[in-house]
């Protein structure tokens, strides 16, 4: 299955690099954000699943759905080569994998987390926090301010979209008034 949905993320990028229309390149966003909410759910990731579900394929589509409404629908041909792009997407590409060389195997249990924080939360979570779930216990209360934090993030997305629709409805009732 994951195989399935990693090959369905690699052909819904390639469709959204490809495509020329604005809107199915938002809609393509969409699709990708679920197909990767999809295989997150898949890897036992539910809280990173539904925050990309939230904000990758809702509040995210929406604006881009809402910047459309302002814009063209249309991309236009570029005006520049797109070789220092490319060669910028690729510096960062390799810092990025750079980065990555370090890290321990996709679940090694000798790696630090499973032999330092693991055993932590595991030991104190029942005493300290009374939570029959370790998970709930470590979002909720160890991690409290970060889930603070991505919630004020969604909120604020979602602030943003109404100003936009707000906007947009005062843009077409403004045309209508002129004609």
């Amino acid at each position: 299955m994951d195989i399935v949905l990693f090959i369905f993320l690699v052909m819904t990028a390639f469709a959204v690099v490809r495509t020329q229309s604005l809107f199915a390149t938002a809609m393509l966003s969409g699709v990708f954000s679920l197909l990767s909410a999809l295989l997150l759910v898949t890897l036992d990731a539910v809280d990173v699943a539904f925050t990309e579900a939230a904000v990758g394929a809702g509040i995210s589509t929406v604006l881009m759905l809402g910047t459309l409404a302002l814009t063209s629908r249309f991309e236009r041909p570029p005006s520049h080569s797109p070789v220092i792009p490319l060669f910028v997407v690729l510096v960062t590409g390799a810092a990025l994998v750079y980065g990555t060389l370090d890290m321990p195997n996709f679940g090694d249990p000798n790696a630090p987390a499973q032999t330092h924080v693991a055993p932590d939360y595991i030991g104190r979570s029942p005493h300290e926090i009374d939570v029959p779930n370790i998970v709930t216990a470590i979002l909720a209360s160890y991690r409290g301010f970060d889930t603070l934090g991505e919630t004020a993030v969604v909120f604020t997305a979602g602030v943003g979209v109404l100003l936009l629709i707000s906007g947009l409805r005062r843009r077409r009732r403004k045309e209508k008034e002129d004609v």
